[in-house]
């Protein structure tokens, strides 16, 4: 455990350290990601299907704000779309639109586009279930329209992958039908609602239980929130057929916990067995205050000690010099004057040192 904690803190030492590139790096990695995954799942465009396209795009997202990373993804997704239909394109705009207002209006903004990103990928990589159990531990109860957002934007492109066959073989009389079909996959879509209720419904428990004042919270609540994620799955494949698989969501529970461990170790890491609760009062309140330590642990440092002996005419100084990590203290040294003994101190100050001279000598 002492390892794990020193490696944690070096790994924030160095991250706080320099910020400003790795930042850019991380926002590049997954631009790359969520852009490659919206080319090869789409790939109706040959023109935009480039590797090279991809790089530049993900390099400029690198130094821009969060939220183009979901503008180019839009985008990309809007132009391979137009290649299949130009009606399909136009509901997915009107699609991307409302959920644009609705996070706009609702949400927080664009502080809430890495979690739109995530969702997607996620959902794409079939570990939903990770989404509401980590937005639920480090976000608020107002994420939740940005997960919605990110659902119905995945179920979106995911239902036009899987009816593109049908709509390539409509033809241009048939815009009707186009329309039709992809309205009627959103709205008559109840694997979509069942998610977006249990994850809905899990935010806000896995967040309110994780605020509470009880030892072990974040555990509590992660757990609890996978339990019910996967109850809330339950019930809505019992009453609507949505053929979800339990196991799949069983088994992604268990991740999402795993991961929730991970994040809790990172952000929350705390020694319940030194827990203290103070009282006090003033003119109008009286206060109980539970203060519970952070885990921190210093590394080791190692200290290396550096002997130098100055000679003046006939006379002799030793300095012993210390280096503690970046820290530097010289210790007091011996003057030899015409064979005699003499203590000698920094700042006029006298230290007995004989016997570690006498080790020297």
């Amino acid at each position: 455990m002492r390892n794990l904690i020193e490696l944690r803190d070096e790994i924030k030492r160095i991250y706080y350290r320099f910020e400003f590139a790795i930042v850019p790096v991380l926002k590049f990695m997954l631009a790359f990601w969520a852009l490659s995954i919206v080319s090869g799942k789409l790939g109706y465009m040959y023109q935009l299907d480039n590797l090279g396209l991809i790089l530049i795009v993900s390099l400029l997202c690198s130094f821009l704000p969060n939220g183009f990373i979901i503008l180019f993804g839009v985008a990309l997704s809007i132009a391979h779309i137009y290649a299949l239909s130009l009606e399909v394109a136009i509901v997915g705009l009107a699609v991307y639109l409302l959920l644009f207002l609705l996070l706009f209006r609702l949400g927080t903004g664009t502080r809430d586009s890495l979690i739109i990103v995530f969702t997607v990928l996620c959902s794409a990589m079939k570990i939903p279930y990770v989404i509401p159990i980590a937005v639920g531990l480090l976000a608020t109860p107002a994420s939740v329209f940005a997960v919605i957002c990110g659902l119905t934007g995945y179920h979106m492109l995911h239902h036009v992958v899987t009816h593109a066959q049908s709509i390539s073989n409509m033809g241009e009389e048939e815009a009707v039908a186009k329309i039709r079909l992809i309205v009627d996959g959103l709205i008559h879509n109840k694997e979509m609602l069942v998610m977006i209720i249990a994850f809905a419904i899990t935010i806000i428990v896995v967040y309110i239980i994780r605020r509470l004042s009880i030892d072990y919270s974040w555990t509590i609540a992660m757990v609890s929130g996978a339990i019910l994620n996967v109850i809330i799955i339950l019930v809505g494949d019992l009453m609507y057929d949505t053929n979800s698989s339990l196991v799949g969501a069983a088994i992604g529970s268990l991740l999402a916990v795993a991961v929730g461990k991970i994040l809790e170790f990172m952000r929350f890491s705390v020694d319940y067995s030194r827990v203290e609760n103070v009282q006090f009062e003033d003119d109008e309140y009286y206060y109980y205050v539970k203060a519970i330590p952070k885990i921190t642990m210093t590394a080791p440092t190692k200290t290396v000690k550096h002997i130098n002996v100055q000679r003046q005419g006939g006379s002799e100084r030793r300095v012993v010099t210390e280096r503690t990590g970046t820290n530097r203290k010289e210790s007091y040294g011996k003057q030899r004057v015409s064979g005699k003994s003499v203590t000698i101190g920094k700042n006029n100050r006298t230290e007995e040192v004989e016997d570690f001279f006498e080790d020297l000598d």
